[in-house]
């Protein structure tokens, strides 16, 4: 060893300061790729291995062989080894930068065990908090709903506010309802609520502030949804649209369910579905002891209250869920060069005669005028803000949301097959960055790099120019249902659906899940006279049971009521009222309906009993001094009748 150490003082120094900062840098490039490389679990394993092998053997051979050039005074030698090395870090350090930027975007997108999760205290604008307000909370009597209220009583104690009297609630629109109508002077909801209940009856909400806010940083609620099915099985994805102005999504981001696209995928066959489900979609709500509403209430209450809804709905277990913030879309979109679209015609010139033919929809920060953002329809390749106005735009179509859910699915098809048809790798940041930093995800790490075996299959068949990808679409039929969301509410327009419709949809999915077995087709026949259309599964289908809602009996006679009670299997009774009842009422003549216990537009499943007010008697005599003004008689009934339904903001009509 002595002997050694003397001839390698005698070396060319030059060479010897190369050979070790080569060594030193080749080392530290090698521990950080084989770091990285072990991080790609369950990614070509035999051939990381070989890689790594191999890569530690050169470093071994330069590290003995270079040694002895040394000695030996073969710098030639010593300067080309040298520079394949320098080549190899070269390699090593692009590899490095891209392994390292995915694994942080994996990280990012998958589950985290801690998020942040806040709760605000919401008045009316003119309205101040003091000892005396009643305040509205939401009830906490089953695992949804009691994070909201435990949040809201850590808010409550913060603020000092324990002296106040509370009210619990079952149903947000009941509690809102309270507050816009100053029945409660302060309610507790998450801090973006305008967004989550943007879309419903609620006349003055935006006339509230926010006075106090609660943060808390908790163990993941929605980690108990996590799957353990790998990516490379068939599986089931609920995609949850964000419709913010920002830029950026966490996973204690509350959404407002506007958007609901169920997704099936068979990695074996790489064929997917798509089903949207209308957000005005009346079904049971799974964590509200499946009292009906709209499928997007489910949102207020959180992301398993959301899939537990669907599941319910549609009897498919949800295996994954994905939060996308729309906003996201734009950049993904820049990130792939555009997308090709068929833009829809609109039905309605909403903009008058100034964008006559054009699809217009406000640009995503929400803002008109001049930055309104206008589309010919056609084929196109449409740019980030274009594919987001299309994916939004409703109004300029009969179909309304029904029609915007179609776009949604052609522009997320499109950006599909744009991403799996091409080499991005110059772009790699850019649509990485647009993926994880808007999406939320309960798909762990390990999962989402089983994914690499697919995407392998989609690369292979992408080379040898086949269509892989097939999407199928699907309709819900529906029908009109106006409906009295909450006892104390107005009416809004919800949408019933056709069971037969549905089940057409659940077997497609099933089939592509391999739940079931596909059924072939053995007959068809068509109308040479008439064109042939192909339709989407489901739609056509109006089979099954509607739902029903309480018609108005008031100025009915009773024998109408009694047939319908005894069609419907309705418990009736009648009461006779005179003049000094409250429920008799001016506007009806004697012997007709002047009152019913369950109010119209109720849905009528569950109601197994029903009561009727009949004027008995002559209307009393006006005092010609009192004021008779219509308005205000009907208010007064209203408020009559709400008197009658409230109960401490639990819901009396409502027994489902």
């Amino acid at each position: 060893m002595k002997v050694l150490f003397n001839k390698i003082k005698k070396v060319n120094k030059i060479f010897l300061i190369i050979y070790l900062l080569v060594i030193l840098s080749f080392g530290v490039c090698y521990g950080l790729f084989i770091k990285n490389m072990l991080s790609l679990t369950s990614i070509e394993t035999i051939i990381r291995t070989v890689i790594i092998g191999v890569l530690g053997l050169w470093l071994g051979i330069y590290f003995l062989w270079n040694l002895v050039n040394l000695i030996l005074k073969k710098h030639i030698t010593i300067a080309i080894t040298s520079a394949i090395c320098l080549i190899l870090m070269a390699g090593l350090s692009v590899v490095n930068y891209y392994v390292e930027e995915l694994n942080q975007g994996i990280n990012n997108l998958a589950e985290k065990d801690f998020i942040t999760y806040t709760s605000s205290l919401v008045v009316l604008n003119e309205t101040n908090i003091d000892q005396n307000s009643t305040l509205g909370i939401i009830k906490g009597d089953n695992e949804e709903r009691s994070l909201a209220h435990d949040l809201a009583i850590e808010l409550i104690k913060k603020e000092k506010l324990t002296k106040n009297k509370i009210l619990e609630y079952t149903s947000y629109y009941d509690m809102i309802y309270d507050l816009l109508n100053k029945k409660v002077d302060g309610i507790f909801l998450a801090p973006n609520y305008l967004t989550i209940f943007s879309n419903e009856e609620f006349e003055g909400l935006e006339n509230t502030k926010i006075i106090y806010n609660y943060s808390k940083e908790m163990k993941n609620e929605d980690k108990l949804l996590v799957s353990t099915k790998k990516l490379t099985e068939p599986f089931t994805l609920l995609l949850m649209g964000v419709d913010s102005v920002e830029d950026g999504l966490n996973a204690g981001t509350s959404f407002n369910g506007d958007t609901l696209m169920m997704i099936t995928f068979n990695p074996k066959t790489l064929n997917a579905t798509m089903f949207s489900i209308p957000r005005d979609t009346y079904v049971p709500i799974a964590c509200n002891n499946n009292r009906y509403a709209k499928i997007n209430s489910s949102a207020a209450y959180g992301t398993s209250c959301v899939i537990d809804t669907v599941e319910h709905f549609t009897g498919i277990e949800v295996d994954y869920y994905v939060k996308i913030n729309f906003k996201g879309v734009v950049d993904l979109v820049e990130a792939l060069g555009g997308v090709e679209v068929d833009v829809e015609k609109p039905d309605y010139n909403v903009y008058l005669n100034k964008y006559h033919g054009q699809v217009c929809e406000q640009n995503s920060l929400r803002q008109f005028g001049d930055n309104l953002i206008c589309i010919d329809p056609g084929l196109q390749t449409l740019n980030g803000e274009e594919a987001l106005a299309y994916a939004r735009c409703r109004h300029a179509y009969l179909m309304s949301d029904i029609a915007r859910n179609k776009h949604q699915q052609q522009i997320i098809e499109a950006i599909a097959k744009k991403a799996a048809n091409a080499n991005y790798i110059n772009k790699f940041s850019d649509i990485l960055n647009a993926i994880t930093n808007n999406i939320d995800t309960n798909m762990s790490r390990e999962q989402i790099l089983s994914f690499y075996e697919v995407l392998k299959n989609m690369i292979s068949k992408t080379l040898k120019d086949e269509s892989f990808l097939t999407i199928q679409k699907t309709y819900l039929e529906y029908y009109n249902l106006p409906v009295r969301l909450s006892n104390n509410g107005s009416i809004t327009s919800a949408i019933g659906h056709y069971p037969g419709s549905l089940e057409a949809i659940v077997n497609l999915m099933k089939v592509n899940l391999e739940l079931k077995k596909k059924e072939t087709i053995k007959t068809f026949s068509f109308d040479s006279n008439e064109e042939y259309i192909t339709k989407l599964t489901g739609q056509g289908i109006t089979t099954g049971e509607r739902l029903v809602t309480m018609p108005n009996f008031v100025g009915k006679t009773v024998s109408e009521v009694e047939n319908w009670a005894l069609n419907n299997n309705i418990e009736l009774t009648t009461q006779f009222v005179d003049n000094t009842s409250p429920y008799y009422n001016v506007e009806v003549a004697p012997g007709l309906v002047a009152f019913q216990s369950v109010s119209n537009a109720v849905l009528l499943k569950g109601i197994t009993e029903l009561t009727i007010y009949i004027n008995d008697g002559l209307p009393p005599v006006r005092d010609p001094n009192e004021p008779n003004d219509e308005e205000d008689d009907n208010s007064s009934n209203n408020s009559t009748q709400d008197d009658y339904f409230e109960d401490e903001g639990l819901d009396f009509v409502f027994p489902y």
